[in-house]
């Protein structure tokens, strides 16, 4: 059986004196965690959780959370985690569609979290949940690989919440992957939060090498940088928004030298921040991943590739299926794919169709069968409210008597959500395109909401090696790192 608790039990076993995790300058050992998860389980199986009961938790990144996931999958019960940043008025209605049966909170949410389990006629726990519980191995009833081990809550295009239910089975071979690969003994430095699938996933895989992982409370490039020289690590990894951070601050002052891996992924990896990490860090090896709550790793491009192949995201992983669908959709079909939305069979027959997961992005794949993110099967930009389609803004502006070539794609924006921008190539000898005259331009042709509100002139626009395919993705990623002009 691939359970969950049995990758801590195992390391707890075999390496119980092993450093599993640290945060800021606090680290626990994986006897330590074990311990505590069957005190806690213990007490938990005393007011009633078992096998398939919903626990949320609700709190920062906390050393406390560890234990308290490890003793829910020994109860066979669901870990459902809450989004920290999230207000009482947000995270109500995630509770409320995730039914549960405990709400236990993080010292940083003790307050709201009482709250939150009044509005949601729930038990609250905090603290030191172990209490009195025995700290052995808790008895329960038969747990299968294939029951559901989490659900990780993700934002619907409407707003409704959806949560992905993960069994033991998919979790254990997720994390399993990677673990054979592993770097050295120093572990990995986890950028992300501990109501993020990552940041779990993360772990587990460093736990099944029986390798610490490296938390931290806030990402930035001092942090992430420090955790890595004070533990040795071998590996750091980040999204390409936080890479850009930690190159702009600069790596010189850090003796980065037991770093093996540096790693991106989860979002367009625009060719010039690979070398900029390449160069950098010149004694690490550096890949791309894509993946997704949903379907786990998918694909990689490997370090060897990182130039041979700009702009894509690799090949399909061990055990991994890809395909593109008539549409061009990317699809995956593998062990490590979800079960499905929780209470929601619309969503997951739309996602699940015949054993692949649809993913929602367009892709475009070359001769040697390397896989391109070109945009998703639903390109439209929501803005202020409003949907704009691309390529009809794209059509009238490529009218332009100065426009050679454009791309308008929706820029993340705190205000509009996402804001319309004109990534324009002008024509030879052409002056740059200015926002006031491309505005003028659609005036009286399309709708003011679909008007461009930036404009970026760039020497050429990223695409597909195989099709020629604008990719999208990758622009919207280089935006972000050098904003587009307003």
């Amino acid at each position: 059986m691939l359970l969950v608790s049995q990758i801590l039990e195992n390391a707890a076993r075999v390496a119980p004196g092993a450093i599993a995790a640290t945060l800021d300058d606090r680290s626990v050992t994986f006897a330590e965690i074990d311990r505590q998860a069957n005190g806690i389980a213990n007490a938990l199986a005393g007011e009633g959780i078992g096998c398939g009961d919903r626990v949320l938790w609700w709190g920062d990144t906390d050393l406390d959370a560890v234990p308290v996931f490890c003793a829910v999958a020994k109860l066979g019960a669901v870990f459902a985690p809450l989004n920290a940043r999230s207000s009482l008025e947000e995270v109500t209605p995630v509770g409320e569609y995730a039914r549960p049966r405990l709400l236990v909170a993080g010292s940083s949410h003790v307050e709201r979290a009482a709250e939150l389990a009044q509005c949601l006629s729930v038990p609250f726990r905090h603290g030191d949940l172990a209490g009195n519980g025995s700290t052995r191995q808790p008895r329960v009833a038969a747990i299968d690989e294939r029951d559901p081990h989490v659900i990780f809550f993700t934002s619907g295009s409407t707003g409704r919440p959806k949560g992905v239910v993960l069994s033991h089975r998919a979790n254990w071979l997720r994390t399993f992957v990677g673990a054979t690969s592993s770097p050295g003994g120093g572990g990995t430095v986890c950028m992300f939060p501990l109501f993020h699938m990552a940041g779990w996933t993360i772990a587990l895989g460093a736990w099944q090498a029986r390798r610490p992982v490296h938390f931290v409370r806030d990402p930035d490039a001092p942090t992430l940088l420090a955790a890595a020289v004070r533990h040795h690590a071998a590996r750091l990894y980040c999204i390409p928004a936080v890479w850009g951070r930690i190159l702009e601050h600069g790596v010189s002052d850090y003796d980065l030298t037991a770093l093996i891996e540096a790693d991106t992924g989860t979002s367009a990896t625009p060719p010039e921040l690979l070398a900029a990490i390449k160069e950098a860090l010149p004694n690490t090896v550096t890949r791309v991943f894509y993946g997704s709550t949903e379907a786990g790793p998918s694909l990689a491009l490997g370090d060897d590739d990182l130039f041979r192949k700009p702009g894509s995201v690799g090949v399909s992983q061990p055990a991994v299926e890809v395909r593109l669908d008539q549409h061009g959709e990317v699809c995956v079909r593998s062990p490590f794919l979800m079960d499905g939305y929780f209470d929601d069979p619309d969503a997951t027959r739309e996602a699940l169709v015949d054993g692949w997961y649809h993913t929602g992005d367009i892709g475009a794949l070359d001769d040697e069968g390397y896989m391109s993110i070109v945009g998703r099967a639903r390109d439209v930009i929501r803005t202020g409210g409003e949907t704009v389609a691309p390529r009809e803004v794209e059509a009238l502006l490529g009218t332009h008597p100065s426009i050679a070539e454009v791309a308008v794609v929706g820029v993340p924006d705190a205000q509009w959500g996402e804001v319309v921008t004109a990534v324009i190539v002008t024509q030879p000898d052409a002056a740059p395109v200015t926002i006031d005259e491309l505005r003028a331009f659609c005036e009286g042709r399309l709708a003011g909401f679909k008007h461009p509100r930036r404009v970026a002139i760039v020497d050429s626009l990223p695409h597909t090696t195989a099709t020629g395919q604008i990719q999208r993705p990758l622009i919207v990623e280089r935006l972000q790192q050098k904003p587009a002009s307003s």
